[in-house]
């Protein structure tokens, strides 16, 4: 089944596809290891869920009643690329002012929001060492925006 097209309920009965106008889409550098490839994709992917609350769904709930956490309303796509992609990819999302968060390798050795924030600040835009970034958008712009990155494996 494509996660992307199709929903099923929980008896296994098929709804009509659902097709999303947008698309949420992390990109990470193709050297990173994978600790970090799990670490960076949490961090970015806070970032649009922080900003763009309609990409959140409601809470969900199990049989029991139990509440938990909402989540995205649609699939996030992880994909990879090296260095020169991502550098082109966040000059292109910045260019079409897509909402765009951005991981890059200082990051790894700070421990707090605040000392996060001051290692980007330091750095001008051309010269940020991307190790990740994801962007929220139109299905469109951001399969412009990630063109030459490859699904993660």
């Amino acid at each position: 089944m494509d996660i992307l097209n199709e929903t099923v309920d929980r008896t296994g009965a098929d709804f009509a596809p659902v097709r999303f106008d947008t698309k949420i889409a992390v990109l990470l550098r193709d050297d990173l290891r994978t600790w970090q490839r799990l670490n960076v994709t949490a961090f970015l992917v806070s970032g649009l869920g922080s900003v763009l609350p309609e990409l959140v769904g409601e809470r969900y709930e199990d049989a029991d009643g139990t509440a938990y956490l909402p989540m995205f309303r649609q699939p996030v796509l992880v994909l990879e690329g090296g260095k020169e992609t991502l550098t082109a990819a966040h000059g292109r999302a910045l260019s079409r002012a897509l909402p765009v968060s951005v991981f890059t390798s200082e990051l790894f050795a700070t421990g707090n929001d605040r000392d996060n924030r001051a290692a980007v600040r330091a750095v001008h835009r051309e010269q940020l060492d991307l190790v990740g970034l994801a962007v929220h958008g139109p299905r469109n712009a951001v399969d412009k925006i990630l063109k030459g990155a490859r699904m993660h494996p």
